[in-house]
């Protein structure tokens, strides 16, 4: 299950900065133009993941959502290391890869500074809002999780002014990629606590509702 988390956040984040930088040199300059690829091939490739994977290792690809199952008693502290260990291995290589395969230097570091108080809010919002998504419709209509995530996160790319990273392992990863997706080392910390403080809410959200 290690192995397939690996895998689907490799290609999780290969889809993300690799369609990013497919849209930003066929756009003519439209950003508006290249974020919509962006968000297409994001939410695609997540229903896909998600159908693959979900029932060797419920198909995380996100230390936010492994926190919260741990929260949740559904994985214990060593799994969830591993997890996360597996989840950062991938999205680590899928920069690297993508860079090769676009013939861009390998080695990169962001300059795309992405704000900082609201773009905390944001991720508050678009974290919450993946986690909730994720909770309350495995509750009821588990076979409908892919479809779910991936229209939340199609949309939230639209409705956040952070494009929704909602994801941990994803934040880092583009740390290390200086193209349309990447995100300045000075920027991480906001993104970061606000996915944090995610967590912690969406668990206490959920409990609002449910019990178990």
């Amino acid at each position: 299950m290690f192995i397939a988390e690996l895998i689907g956040s490799f290609l999780l984040v290969a889809t993300v900065i690799g369609s990013g930088i497919m849209g930003e040199a066929m756009s003519d300059g439209n950003n508006a133009v290249a974020l919509l690829g962006n968000t297409i091939a994001t939410g695609a490739i997540l229903f896909v993941l998600i159908k693959m994977f979900g029932p060797i290792s419920g198909a995380h690809f996100n230390p936010a959502v492994s926190i919260i199952f741990f929260l949740r008693k559904e994985l214990d502290f060593k799994n969830l290391l591993f997890y996360i260990c597996y989840q950062m291995i991938g999205g680590l290589l899928a920069v690297i890869t993508i860079h090769y395969i676009f013939e861009m230097e390998i080695f990169q570091l962001s300059t795309n500074i992405r704000g900082e108080t609201p773009l905390l809010i944001s991720e508050i919002i678009a974290t919450t809002g993946l986690i909730l998504t994720i909770l309350f419709i495995r509750k009821h209509d588990e076979a409908s999780v892919a479809t779910a995530v991936a229209l939340f996160i199609t949309a939230g790319y639209w409705f956040t002014s952070s494009t929704s990273f909602a994801n941990p392992m994803v934040t880092i990863s583009r740390i290390f990629t200086d193209t349309f997706t990447g995100i300045a080392p000075i920027s991480v910390p906001y993104f970061l606590i606000g996915q944090i403080i995610a967590i912690i809410a969406s668990h206490f959200v959920y409990k609002l509702f449910y019990k178990n």
